[in-house]
């Protein structure tokens, strides 16, 4: 059963929070490009620190604390550290009320006010990308140009759609050039810094 299309709300929303997981989720990324050119889906790997390779990070060494056995294994348990992306996120809610913009009940609004609340989000996130994210195209060539996939192409960086039959080499029109993230540079935080508040409650006296 073919599953039914997303509404015009739905796609908009994806269009805001699903590049973001692409960035620091590489084995999401790989599941989408195998999804798109109609592959199995490979089993999710967790990535081991939460950041593509070539991301640059300021980290403050500190002395490692001696653990037992036991200490070491909560450690691993963990998981990767989520402060980072939700540093991120605070940053974009601060600059451009992100959250608040998701977080909206749009489906009774019109167009037009959708649209006039999307311009300020757009100014406010896009200010603090250029502030602390660096990114550029994962390809050269502009878009409507044919490209070749070797064999062998990397498809986290490059996602096949359309026809898709047979082995490569694929020949195709470059719809989109990609995104990817050169540098990162976020404030450090302070001793107690509680990540997981993305915006503080605002009480006016």
């Amino acid at each position: 059963m073919a599953p039914e299309r997303l509404g015009f709300f739905a796609r908009l929303w994806m269009a805001f929070i699903l590049p973001w997981r692409l960035i620091f989720d590489g084995a999401l990324a790989a599941r989408v490009s195998a999804a798109a050119a109609g592959e199995a889906l490979p089993a999710p790997e967790p990535a081991p620190d939460g950041l593509p390779a070539d991301i640059e990070r300021e980290v403050t060494p500190l002395p490692e604390p001696e653990v037992d056995d036991t200490e070491a294994e909560a450690v691993e348990d963990a998981g990767p550290d989520p402060t980072p992306a939700l540093q991120l996120l605070a940053i974009l809610q601060r600059e451009g009320r992100f959250i608040d913009f998701l977080q909206e009940d749009v489906s009774a609004a019109g167009d037009a006010d959708v649209g006039a609340a999307a311009r300020v989000v757009h100014e406010g996130c896009k200010r603090a990308l250029e502030r602390y994210l660096s990114v550029e195209p994962v390809r050269s060539e502009a878009e409507g140009c044919r490209v070749t996939l070797d064999p062998g192409f990397d498809a986290a960086r490059n996602q096949v759609t359309g026809n898709v039959v047979g082995e490569p080499p694929f020949t195709g029109e470059l719809v989109h050039p990609g995104w990817k993230a050169t540098a990162l540079t976020l404030p450090t935080t302070t001793a107690g810094h509680d990540a997981s508040i993305l915006a503080p409650a605002e009480i006016e006296l």
